[in-house]
Order: C-alpha cells, then structure tokens, then sequence
C-alpha cells in the first residue's frame, strides 16, 4: 500500500451496482461512477459542463454487500481508492487496457440529499472476510469483552468500565 496514490471521485452512479460472488463465496459489488466537472467558459462568462468521466469501479467483501444494499442508479456519491491498470484480450483477439477504481471507501454525497446511516451487523461482517473482526479491528472475543463492559452503561457511552482505563478516572486522551 505504501507508495500507491489515493484518488477520490464525486459522480453520480450509472446504474445500480452489480453484486456477484467469487466461487470461495467473496461479494465484489461493480458499478460505474459518471463525474462531469463544471467549467467556465470565458466566452460567454457561463459555466458549463465539461467532458465527462465514466469510471469503472469495484469494492470487495462487506462493503461490496453494503454498497448493492444501499447505493442505486443517479446517486451522488463520493469514491476513494486506488487506480488499477487492467489488459485483456477480447474474443477476436485484440488486446485492451482498462483503468479501474479498487474502491477502498464509498458513501453518499450530502450536499444535495441527506442519508441515515445504519450499522452493519459486525458478527456478520466478520465472517464474510470484511469489516470488524479480519484484521484492523477487534477479534471476535474481544468484541464480546467490550460488550461485556459496556452491560452496565447504556445511558452513559463515556463512562469508564472497571475493565476499561484502570484505576484512574481519567480517559487516556
């Protein structure tokens, strides 16, 4: 990852996004993201639109799940991620190259609409080799420790466990 250029991309989706699975069961969710960039004409002193960029992209696991479930045709949406350079060869034998978006985080634009957001359910997440639980985030007992914590607490999120900081009141920030 290191050394790889980040790139992010407002457009609206083309369709709805494509969800497939792998032969191992992995989700991979393909969409196309359309940006067209305003521009301003310095003839007429008007913006217009400029040429348009259809982006192919594609998004793995959980997220790939979460994005057919939530994302559809026309939405403004913001994509990050790595540009991918793909060759192939078609059926009458000339060789093509693409360039893809390997999308790392995806969502809805809020500057023209508003969104509620829904947590994914992380057991399930886990399993399907995506979100908590497959590196990066807590393991599953973990998990079930910090729910144990917070049993006690659910009127007060900032309140301290006995199992949390240690004998001090204070929070470690």
């Amino acid at each position: 990852m290191a050394g790889e250029t980040v790139i992010t991309v407002v457009g609206n989706l083309t369709d709805d996004p494509e969800l497939r699975f792998t032969p191992s069961g992995a989700a991979v969710a393909n969409f196309t993201v359309a940006s067209t960039p305003r521009v301003m004409d310095a003839k007429t002193n008007e913006w217009k639109d400029g040429d348009a960029l259809f982006l192919r992209c594609s998004i793995w696991r959980q997220a790939a799940e979460n994005v057919a479930e939530s994302l559809t045709r026309g939405m403004r949406v913001i994509v990050s991620g790595r540009l991918r350079q793909r060759s192939y060869e078609t059926k009458e034998g000339e060789k093509r190259t693409v360039v893809e978006l390997e999308v790392e985080e995806i969502g809805p634009s809020l500057k023209y609409a508003t969104a509620k957001v829904v947590k994914a359910d992380r057991e399930k997440a886990g399993a399907n080799g995506g979100g908590w639980g497959n590196g990066g985030g807590p393991t599953q007992s973990g998990q079930q420790a910090y729910q144990q914590a917070r049993s006690g607490q659910q009127g007060d999120p900032w309140a301290a466990s006995a199992t949390g900081w240690g004998s001090s009141e204070q929070a470690p920030f």
